[in-house]
This record gives C-alpha cells, sequence and structure tokens, in this order.
C-alpha cells in the first residue's frame, strides 16, 4: 500500500512507523506538517497515497485533507480520551495502564472514530522514555491493526459516541499544576512531577534567583537538608533536597527571556555556574542497596560485566564521554570474559553534543574535543582483544552513537530500536571509525547507500543488513534483565575461548592491511575541514537546531524527497504528545521530538 506520513516532527515514533511500515511492505513517503498546509497538499498530488497516517501532530490537519483521503491519527491515550497532553495526565494521575489509540480524522480534536487502539502498563519512567518505550510499542501494533483493517475494506470504525467509551478531555496540563512545592511536596510527588515533564516543558522553578526549568529527576537515598536547598553535584548535575529526602535533577533549561545568552537545555551545573556545593562522587560500583543517580555504572555477575550509561537524550557531551572511557577501562581491569555496553531501557547513544557545544565559549573548539572523545572512547572498544563486547541497545542510536555499537564484536537490540547510522543531516562528514566499522559489517555499497539516503532502519532491516546480531523481542521494562540472562550464558558457552583468539586474529589482520590510526586520521582530516571553516553548513545548522530557529527544519526524508545533505531535523511536540530530547548529531530531532 502506498502510505504517505504527515507529522509535524520527524521524531522517534515517526521514524519508528516509517521503518516498521516499510518492512511490512509498505510504500512510505514522508511529508512535514510544519512546512504547512500547501506542503501536505502538495505531497498529496505527487504521492497520491491510498492512505495518510498522522503518527504526531501538533496542528490540526486541513479539513480538505481530511474530507478527501482516509487520515489516521496516532493519539497517545486510551479510546475516549482527548486533549492535548494525554500522556502527561497518565503520570500526573499515576494511571497503572494507558494505550495508544488510531482515530480517523474529522472536525474535533482526538473525536474521530477509531480504528484500532492497543493498551500497556506504565513504567515509572520519564515522559519520554514511555513515549518512546511503552508508547512507540503501542502505537506500532494499533497503526499495523489499522492499516490492514483498512486494506481489508470489510471493518468499520467504532464512533466514539457508542456508549462502550467513555469520552474524557483533559486541557493541556499547565505550569501551574507542574510546579513544585518544595515544602510540603513528598519525594515520591516531586519525582512524578519532573518525570511528567522530563523533556517538554519542564518544570518552571526559580534556583538561585533565577527562574529555570527543571528536567529530570533521580531519588538520592543519603544527602539531605532543607527543602528546597541544593545539596551537591555530580556528573553536571545538581542534587535538591525534599520535604523528606533529596532527587537529582541533571538538566535545566533557562527561560527564553531570562538574557541567557544559551537558553535551551543542558547540564544543570553549567547553566549554573560555579556553585558552593561539594562534588558526591560516587565509584562506578555502587555498594548493594544504595540509590542514588550516577550517569554510569559497571556491575558484574560471573564471568560478564556490565557498563551501563544513561545520558539525557542521548546525547554525549566531552565530559561523558571521558566518564564513560574511565568506566570502560574499570571494566577492563576486571577478569571477565564477556563486557556488555549499555543494557537499559531507552536511547543508547545519539553522538555528540550538541546542546554542549553550542553554549560553549568557542563551539568549534568543543566540536573538537567532543569527536575527539567520542574518538577515544570508539577505539578503546575496537582495540579490546581479551574479552568478547557486547553493545545492548535498549533503545535508539544514531550516527557516533550507531558506530560506538558497531565497534563491539556483537550488536542486541530491542526489537522496536531504530537506528540512523548516518550524519549528513547535520553537515557532516562523520567519524567515530564509521568508514571501518560500517564497510566491515554491510560491505561498501550498502555503507555508502545508508550514510547517503540518510534513512531510520528498523532493528529488523539491521539485522538484514549485518548491522544487528541478536534482536531481543522483550517489553522495554524487561531489557536489562534479559540481557543480563543472555550475557551470562554467553559467558559460561565452551566456544568462548576460540571465539577470542579469532577475534583478537582478525584484528591483529585489520591493523596489518590498514591501521585504526589511519581511519581516524582520515576522518578526523575531513572533519576538521568542517568544524574549522566558519562558511560550513554544519555551525549555522547545529545553531538552528539546538535553537529551534527556522534553520533547522528538515524537509521530508522520505527516498523521493530526500534533503539535502547538511540539513537538520526539528519541531517541537507539544506538551504530552511527543517528548523532546537533548542535540545530538543524528537524525533523529534530538533537540526536538524523539
Amino acid at each position: 500500500m502506498d502510505i504517505l506520513l504527515v507529522a509535524s516532527a520527524f521524531n522517534s515514533l515517526s521514524q519508528r512507523l516509517y521503518a516498521e511500515l516499510s518492512d511490512h511492505g509498505h510504500r512510505v513517503e514522508v511529508v512535514l506538517a510544519s512546512h504547512g498546509a500547501d506542503a501536505v497538499r502538495a505531497a498529496l498530488r505527487e504521492t497520491r497515497p491510498e492512505l495518510v497516517v498522522a503518527p504526531m501532530l501538533r496542528t490540526a490537519l486541513p479539513e480538505d485533507v481530511w474530507r478527501q483521503h482516509t487520515c489516521l491519527v496516532v493519539h497517545p491515550g486510551p479510546p475516549g480520551d482527548r486533549g492535548p497532553s494525554s500522556l502527561d495526565w497518565a503520570i500526573a494521575e499515576e494511571a497503572p495502564r494507558w494505550g495508544v489509540t488510531v482515530l480517523q480524522a474529522e472536525a474535533g480534536l482526538d473525536a474521530g472514530d477509531i480504528w484500532a487502539a492497543q493498551p500497556f502498563d506504565m513504567a515509572p519512567a520519564g515522559k519520554s522514555d514511555l513515549y518512546r518505550n511503552e508508547v512507540s510499542d503501542a502505537a506500532v501494533g494499533a497503526v499495523l491493526l489499522a492499516v490492514r483493517r483498512y486494506a481489508e475494506g470489510s471493518f468499520k470504525p467504532q464512533p466514539q459516541s457508542d456508549p462502550a467509551i467513555r469520552v474524557v478531555w483533559r486541557d493541556a496540563l499547565r505550569q501551574e499544576r507542574r510546579r513544585i512545592d518544595w515544602d510540603n511536596d513528598t519525594t515520591a510527588t516531586v519525582l512524578r512531577k519532573l518525570r511528567g515533564a522530563d523533556s517538554r516543558p519542564g518544570v518552571l522553578d526559580e534556583l538561585l534567583g533565577r527562574e529555570v526549568f527543571l528536567h529530570g529527576g533521580h531519588p538520592e537515598d543519603r544527602l539531605r537538608g532543607r527543602p528546597g536547598e541544593l545539596l551537591a553535584t555530580r556528573a553536571g548535575a545538581v542534587c535538591r533536597a525534599t520535604r523528606d529526602g533529596a532527587v537529582w535533577i541533571p538538566e535545566l533549561r533557562p527561560r527564553k527571556d531570562s538574557g541567557d545568552p544559551a537558553p535551551f537545555k543542558r547540564p544543570a551545573v553549567s547553566v549554573l555556574g560555579p556553585l558552593s556545593v561539594p562534588e558526591a562522587a560516587v565509584p562506578f560500583e555502587l555498594p548493594p542497596g544504595r540509590r542514588t543517580w550516577t550517569d554510569v555504572r559497571y556491575r558484574q555477575h560471573g564471568d560478564a560485566g556490565f557498563v551501563t550509561f544513561t545520558f539525557p537524550g542521548g546525547a554525549m557531551s566531552t565530559d561523558q564521554c571521558h566518564r564513560l572511557l574511565a568506566a570502560y577501562h574499570h571494566a577492563l581491569a576486571r577478569p571477565t570474559k564477556v563486557l556488555v555496553l549499555g543494557g537499559t531501557r531507552d536511547f543508547f547513544s545519539n553522538g555528540i553534543h550538541l546542546n554542549v557545544i553550542e553554549a560553549a565559549a568557542d563551539p568549534v573548539a568543543e566540536s573538537w574535543a567532543n569527536l575527539n572523545a567520542m574518538n577515544d572512547l570508539v577505539e578503546a572498544v575496537l582495540r579490546t582483544t581479551d574479552r568478547l563486547v557486547v553493545a545492548a541497545l535498549g533503545g535508539n542510536a544514531a550516527a557516533g552513537g550507531v558506530m560506538l555499537a558497531l565497534a563491539a564484536d556483537e550488536v542486541w537490540c530491542r526489537t522496536g530500536t531504530v537506528l540512523n547510522p548516518h550524519y549528513r543531516r547535520m553537515g557532516l562528514y562523520g567519524s567515530e571509525f564509521w568508514t571501518y566499522s560500517l564497510p566491515r559489517r554491510a560491505g561498501a555499497g550498502t555503507a555508502g547507500r545508508l550514510t547517503a539516503e540518510a534513512l531510520p532502519v528498523s532493528a529488523t532491516a539491521a539485522a538484514r543488513l549485518g548491522l544487528v546480531d541478536r534482536q531481543v523481542p522483550t517489553p522495554a521494562a524487561g531489557f536489562a534483565a534479559e540481557i543480563d540472562r543472555i550475557a551470562t550464558r554467553l559467558a559460561r558457552s565452551p566456544d568462548l575461548d576460540r571465539r577470542i583468539a579469532a577475534k583478537a586474529a582478525a584484528r591483529d589482520r585489520d591493523e596489518a592491511h590498514r591501521p585504526l590510526a589511519e581511519y581516524r586520521r582520515a576522518e578526523l582530516a575531513r572533519m576538521h575541514e568542517i568544524f574549522f571553516d566558519p562558511d560550513a553548513p554544519y555551525h549555522a545548522l547545529r545553531s538552528a537546531f539546538v535553537r529551534r530557529t527556522p534553520g533547522g527544519s528538515a524537509r521530508p526524508l522520505s527516498p523521493t524527497c530526500t534533503a539535502s545533505a547538511g540539513t537538520a531535523p526539528a519541531g517541537t511536540a507539544p506538551a504530552g504528545t511527543a517528548p523532546a530530547g537533548t542535540a545530538s548529531a543524528g537524525i533523529t530531532p534530538t533537540g526536538n521530538c524523539r
């Protein structure tokens, strides 16, 4: 079937539906509604689709479009739920179960007939994490069912006037409802408010006399203080006391009217500047029973070691790369046969941290430092020959994050993961040894096609192309436990010593043919030309992308409507519809919706 995706941003759900529908044999093209109604009408005239699917919209479809074409809208709420902040309200009201509904577009917002619905259990996670995982899984199931029903032609969609459907309208969840009362709110309440706004819009608050938006929230088990007081910092985050405990807040965003030259989300300490509180460092291996936040950890189970990391939005700054590399060296000093990188739900990595770069006093120097730090990390993985290294992707990866995964001996992906193995939409040639790792797995021809087309690839398609070795068919909530089980079993494999010896021999042969240093030198030479050329598109694209100005908008991304090299996707989600993340150098709209 010919399907046109109409979306306000090519976010994580739009990308996943593009990839999954394509995997099912449908011919899919994309147009961004953010380019205006005329762009949508032009795409309809050009592609003449049999069906229109709208995965994420922040503006209504034009009336003439939904009257002349069957348009199925994906709503992140159960049947009868209506309004722009569906997922926000689900978190705020502690709903145990929620759902996704595919309904037909009509004049009333979210009021159309229902083609399919899929429920899911709510997890104790932030809104953007839920959106990229439980919501995304349910949406794919519901859309595939709706498309099949439409193709069969006999299904009659269910009107919402049906007495079995309880219609509930929920207004946008405003800052007045999100605001934290530090003197009276419990830690659980504070965390719920933070998690309900972890991507967009954040929770507006005052810190050190400044109004800022708080992004992300994690519990702390030991530090205590006066409610609202800043207690400590760790890895760029700040710890703040609650009435009965404390929470870690990784990122802040200044108000746009604050006069801050960098009014976008970034590590909390970089927004606040020097603080008179201690750095509460913790070891990579936390003692049993500790319940605190840190972005990089190490644990061991028998002969299997696990380096886990959770960077907001998947973006990895210079400092974050250095911490992860230090943890990797720590892991290499432990006596294991299998070493797993990742293994948590949600993002694996999306490459260099564009927000931190844009906020730097010298963005060119910070771009170069961040890229070299990523290269150091990837090279350490490639040069590991005394054990088997596994990259375990519980969520999406893009650009240098994909190349970090491909540096491992095996790549395991949760089904539903989307990969974007390219750099061109940010005007970049790419690095992280991609010219070695990508052709090594997929072949030179496929590597060239993937980097030129710059389109998302599903886990299933990636496995077919040789980029993924194992798909893990488990819900996001069970991914870590399943990776632990598989890795522990692999570490006991009687064939493992032979495999480790074979990989060491293969690395020696590859090094003799062309040293890794030569791949790095050639890639960095190209990137140096881009970074240090003030007229290179990368600088304007990065700034527009991070600051959400028009220059960062993506063009349609389907094969017949591909964006030109260096075009960066963008678009901001409505509250509760498509959460936002932190900008990095992948195709995914990492400064916006994912």
